[in-house]
């Protein structure tokens, strides 16, 4: 294929993907073999939105090896493994898409599909062992579980999926259907395990959520309205849905203008306060991380994209609107210096200092509880060690910090 057509195809599957949900902000990449000896894929840590043909890189499949400035994704390794074990492989898509990663997290091979599904996919569909980002370690994983199995799609422990076909068209089929497999395994589990008929995650939800409620030990906390917010030197603004924003004093707390201060002001006023480097601040509602608070236990990174934006722990604390100073004190505390917080029974409170930022911890933040609701339906399922988890989030903000400030 020629190479800048190869280019042109791998950035309008960036933005197909993303408009399926298969991908989000600069997470995955993607792939597309020109000859027996090179292939195209996207670069590291690009929005997918802006790249140009200029910004796809030519890699060498024998050694990895590059011309030019810009870096290719730190994952081509495996893209190379894929194009040298699967001659009639012509597209590769690596994502962190949501059900796969649920299914990442329990580190089990799918055996049983639907005549449906195994028309597109094949088989099965295997998992590949665990290996940190970028290592050589989870590129042998996925050579691995390319050599024992014909699928075209991967799983990766803790991570996500490796999609293969044999044009862009059939990778994008497969990646879309194992979303479809995903779903029906871990709803399949579910039914199981509740002998209930169960075929949706929404309803996987409901169960486990029901689990915590029915536990002895379970005490419901009042729920509230979440708001989400944003420092503005000195002042905070609180955004109410549909309304203008509520503008407060960090420090005095008072009013500044007109508008009705929320009864969950004091935790985001306590926030800013205690952290500096905090300026917005999104409390998610997801029904997932909803349904994970009411657990009210700290949770543990199942996910490599946890890890590395989140960190190896994040605490569950209580907001009480009774008692919100004390209870706000509380919270700060549990939160710490990492970027999110569950609230029981109330969702989670993740913080960061840009927008962009927020939203990106909150989309992982979601993502996490989504897998854990899975995962709890299985017995001895792992999280990641604590000292890799601790290692990816060091790398990751090192990483980070060298990107903000160019």
């Amino acid at each position: 294929m020629d190479i800048l057509e190869a280019k042109q195809i791998v950035i309008k599957a960036g933005h197909e993907l993303l408009k399926a949900g298969l991908i989000v902000r600069t997470w995955g990449n993607i792939s597309c073999r020109v000859s027996d000896t090179q292939f195209v894929i996207t670069p590291s840590g690009r929005a997918y939105e802006d790249l140009t043909p200029d910004d796809i890189v030519l890699v060498n499949i024998s050694d990895l090896s590059y011309d030019g400035e810009v870096k290719p994704s730190s994952e081509k390794g495996i893209h190379a493994s894929c194009y040298e074990l699967r001659p009639d492989c012509n597209f590769v898509i690596h994502t962190h898409q949501a059900n796969a990663s649920i299914v990442s997290a329990l580190g089990y091979d799918i055996n049983s599909l639907t005549e449906e599904h195994s028309q597109i996919i094949g088989s099965d569909v295997p998992c590949a062992a665990y290996g940190l980002p970028g290592t050589g370690k989870l590129r042998q994983g996925v050579i691995d579980a390319l050599n024992r199995s014909t699928s075209k799609a991967i799983i990766l422990a803790h991570h996500g999926a490796v999609c293969v076909g044999t044009d862009y068209d059939d990778a994008f089929k497969v990646a879309s259907t194992l979303e479809d497999v995903c779903e029906k395994y871990i709803a399949d589990r579910c039914s199981e395990v509740s002998g209930k008929a169960i075929d949706t995650l929404l309803s996987v939800k409901d169960y486990i959520a029901g689990v915590f409620i029915s536990d002895s030990s379970y005490k419901a906390e009042k729920e509230f309205a979440p708001f989400d917010s944003e420092r503005n030197g000195d002042t905070m603004s609180i955004f109410t849905e549909n309304k203008e924003p509520v503008k407060i004093d960090i420090k005095s707390g008072a009013l500044v203008g007109g508008g009705e201060i929320p009864e969950s002001a004091d935790l985001h006023l306590a926030i800013y306060k205690k952290r500096e480097d905090v300026n917005f601040i999104h409390h998610s509602h997801n029904e997932y991380v909803k349904a994970i608070s009411k657990q009210g236990k700290k949770m543990k990174p199942l996910l490599d994209d946890f890890a590395q934006l989140i960190g190896p722990t994040v605490k569950c604390a209580v907001f009480d609107v009774n008692s919100t100073l004390k209870s706000a004190k509380k919270v700060t505390k549990a939160l710490g210096n990492k970027n999110a917080v569950l609230l029981k029974d109330n969702g989670a409170v993740c913080v960061a200092g840009t927008k962009y930022d927020a939203e990106a911890i909150e989309i992982v933040m979601d993502k996490g509880c989504k897998t854990l609701v899975g995962a709890n339906l299985y017995s001895g399922v792992k999280a990641i060690n604590a000292i890799e988890a601790n290692l990816m989030r060091i790398i990751y903000k090192m990483k980070y910090s060298k990107k903000a400030g160019k």
